[in-house]
């Protein structure tokens, strides 16, 4: 039988203003890839997840699909085709 493997124990990060901001030092066990992240609230939780790029087109393709269609005032305008004239070049 395999041991159970235990989560890591929580480990006590401090916090800081940075500015008008208040900014929380990541201890390097927990570094996170990259210069972005995601923050959103959970309950009483603070959820922090590194920002992920596509790294191809078939990946940038499925980030595509999951915006929402664009809408009539994203068309381009009717514009009316006018007939070229000859030019007089000197």
């Amino acid at each position: 039988m395999l041991p159970r493997s235990t989560p890591p124990r929580p480990k006590e990060a401090k916090l800081f203003r940075n500015n008008r901001s208040q900014a929380v030092r990541i201890p390097v066990e927990f570094e996170l890839p990259g210069d972005r992240v995601l923050i959103h609230r959970e309950g009483g939780k603070l959820i922090i997840e590194p920002v992920t790029r596509p790294t191809n087109i078939v990946e940038l393709l499925a980030e595509w699909r999951k915006e929402a269609p664009l809408g009539p005032e994203d068309r381009f305008p009717a514009i009316k085709d006018v007939r070229a004239r000859p030019e007089k070049i000197f």
